[in-house]
Parts: C-alpha cells; sequence; structure tokens
C-alpha cells in the first residue's frame, strides 16, 4: 500500500473510533458539548470549516482515482481475458483488487466524514435542549413553590381574617348577652318590687278589712243599744 492510501487507511481507522466514541454511552452530550466548545477547539472553529472542506475535496479526489482505476483495470481484464498470461492477468487482477480496495477506503472515509460532523451537530443539540429542558425546569419548580407559597400567604391571610370576623361576631354576641343579662336583672327587681308591693296591698286589705269587720260590729251593738233605750 502506497503512502498516501496508507494515510487515508489510517484516518479512516480514526473516524472509526471518533464514531465509536461519539455513539457508545461513553460521555454526556453536556460533556461533549463542553469539549467541543474547549477553547481550543473554538480556536479552531474559524478555519474548521476550511479545514473540513478541504480535508472533503481530497477524498473526493482519491475516490475519483480508485473509480478511475477500477473502470481502467476492469476494462483491461475484459479485453485480455483469455489472450493474457498468467503472470499478466495476476497482476492485472491484483491492481483491481488494490482500486476496489482504496474505493472502499475512501469512500467510508469520506461517508464517516459526514457522519462524525452530523453527529456533532445532533450531540450540540441534544446538549443544548437539555439544558434548556432542565432550565424550563428548574423555572416551573420555582414558579410552583412561589405559586405554593402564595396560596399559603393568602390562605394564612383568610384566616386571620375569619378568626377577625369570629372575634367580632363573639364580642358581639357577648355584649348582647351582657345587655340580656341586665335586662333580665332589672326585670327580676322589678318583678321582686311588685311581689313586695302585692304583698303589702294584700296585708294593708286584710287590715282593713279587720277594721271594717270591727266598725261594722261597733255599729250593730250600738243599734241594738240604741233600740234597747227605746
Amino acid at each position: 500500500m502506497s503512502l498516501q492510501w496508507t494515510l487515508i487507511a489510517g484516518f479512516l481507522y480514526l473516524e472509526i473510533a471518533i464514531v465509536l466514541l461519539l455513539v457508545l454511552p461513553v460521555a454526556s452530550p453536556k460533556r461533549w458539548n463542553s469539549f467541543f466548545k474547549s477553547k481550543f477547539l473554538q480556536g479552531l472553529q474559524k478555519q474548521a470549516w476550511f479545514y473540513f472542506l478541504m480535508l472533503l475535496g481530497i477524498l473526493v479526489l482519491f475516490l475519483l482515482d480508485a473509480i478511475r482505476e477500477m473502470r481502467k483495470y476492469s476494462n483491461l481484464e475484459a479485453e485480455e481475458h483469455g489472450h493474457a498470461h498468467l503472470d499478466r492477468e495476476m497482476q492485472g487482477s491484483m491492481r483491481l483488487f488494490r482500486a476496489q480496495r482504496n474505493f472502499y477506503i475512501s469512500g467510508f472515509a469520506l461517508f464517516l466524514s459526514l457522519v462524525i460532523r452530523r453527529l456533532v451537530i445532533l450531540i450540540s443539540e441534544q446538549a443544548t435542549l437539555q439544558a434548556q429542558s432542565e432550565a424550563s425546569m428548574r423555572q416551573a419548580q420555582s414558579a410552583t413553590t412561589a405559586a405554593k407559597s402564595l396560596l399559603a400567604q393568602r390562605g394564612e391571610v383568610e384566616q386571620n381574617e375569619s378568626n377577625e370576623a369570629h372575634d367580632q361576631e363573639v364580642n358581639i354576641l357577648k355584649s348582647k348577652i351582657k345587655k340580656l343579662q341586665e335586662e333580665l336583672t332589672l326585670e327580676e327587681k322589678d318583678k321582686t318590687a311588685l311581689k313586695t308591693q302585692a304583698d303589702n296591698l294584700a296585708k294593708e286589705y286584710d287590715r282593713l278589712a279587720e277594721e271594717h269587720s270591727k266598725l261594722q260590729k261597733k255599729l250593730t251593738i250600738s243599734a241594738q243599744n240604741d233600740k234597747k233605750d227605746e
């Protein structure tokens, strides 16, 4: 294998290792994103697109060269089949095999370059979405906590207001009860006074009735005495 194809093959093996690292759960998307945004890679980011396009161009050139070699040796093998010497035929088959090998190497290297770039973009977007989701969750949790605290404060205010209203009602009822008790006391005093007055009137009536009876007796006796004197 020539030097350039050895380098492309080594680059292909490196790409396979990178794809495995990106696909397997070696690190979280957040860590990969922090690695992609490191100072070293950020310094190369301005020239990365140029290098990537240059790499794609080189791989495309090698791919086209491999295709050309394949077509060349395929046509030679078809033309000299049955007429060439065995050694020459084996050399042609070997060159065709190398051209096919180079085609697969350059083709897979080109394909994996596009795959790696797409994986990097998707991992970065996934990390960004995860960060946004975590931020949204934190905002939702903080909003829920704030809403619960507001509801609790509102409940406390309503409870305090209800307690104050209850206390006011109790005070009003107490004042009414006190007023009724005072009125009841006055009624009892009036009732006692009326009862005492009634008792006094009954005694006075008895006394007057007794005096009246005595007077009637006296009058009767005096009347009888007058009749006797006549």
